[in-house]
């Protein structure tokens, strides 16, 4: 049965340029930016190589999406097209990452694939997680050389992005700090979570403000009639509807089935 994952689909079916990536990327990608589908945003990704992954990330995303791709490698240029641009240059150069960041502009969604030296993904998620916007995704894979020695990694190796990002988590909750060396920063004020996966860590963003409690209910705990809670007319409809979608599925891989037996083919 094909995928439910568009990317995947993509990826299996594809005669485009090719695309490398480790298979369970393709599942943290559609949870976190399936949200931007169909909009009009601006994607980056570090790392160009064969232009494959912008062909998924066009078809992904859709016809509105501009894509800016940032390689070492010259010969990338030629996958330029009118919704694709290629910047060449040193991932781990400041300043080259400063001056095409300010070139691009306000971001959607960011993806890291680039050098994987943490040099290269430090300078660039310090560049450039600033002109991501809010609402918006930083995405950086392949962090698996944050423990590998030929790429100045190893096991809690301090440099490594995956220890740059630890502490990050700390960030997110400085707004409950009762110590003045941990205070509130930039990042804690725009950051919203942090995912972290093999080989990924996610960053959401969008503006936080100090939490504030939300309550409701009546306090006490003597058990009441009152009190007890039934189920809303919608919760019940919402069970129904994928009770009714489970039942329906079997009947739908039988259809598939005889189509495709039958020589019926369609575009997913």
């Amino acid at each position: 049965m094909p995928s439910s994952n568009p990317l995947r689909r993509f990826v299996e079916t594809t005669r485009g340029r090719q695309i490398r990536k480790y298979e369970h990327y393709y599942d943290v990608y559609h949870r976190h930016l399936s949200k931007f589908r169909g909009r009009k945003i601006v994607v980056v990704e570090f790392g160009v190589h064969m232009g494959g992954s912008a062909q998924m990330w066009r078809e992904y995303f859709g016809a509105d999406v501009m894509i800016y791709g940032i390689d070492i490698t010259p010969e990338c240029k030629r996958w330029e097209t009118p919704w694709f641009k290629v910047f060449v240059g040193d991932q781990s150069d400041r300043a080259f990452l400063a001056e095409i960041a300010a070139e691009i502009g306000p971001i959607d969604v960011l993806i890291e694939d680039g050098g994987h030296r943490p040099e290269q993904q430090i300078a660039t998620f310090e560049i450039f997680y600033p002109k991501v916007k809010p609402g918006g995704v930083f995405l950086i894979e392949d962090l698996h050389t944050s423990y590998w020695p030929s790429y100045d990694g190893g096991y809690q190796r301090p440099g490594t992005f995956m220890e740059y990002a630890k502490p990050l988590t700390d960030q997110l909750n400085a707004f409950h700090s009762r110590e003045p060396r941990f205070a509130v920063d930039r990042f804690t004020r725009s950051t919203t979570s942090m995912h972290f996966y093999d080989s990924i860590v996610v960053f959401e963003k969008a503006r936080v403000d100090k939490p504030r409690r939300l309550d409701g209910g009546r306090p006490g705990w003597e058990r009441r009639p009152d009190t007890d809670v039934l189920l809303s007319r919608r919760s019940l409809l919402r069970t129904e509807a994928v009770r009714a979608g489970r039942r329906a599925a079997p009947l739908v891989r039988r259809a598939l089935r005889r189509a495709r037996a039958l020589g019926i083919r369609g575009r997913d």
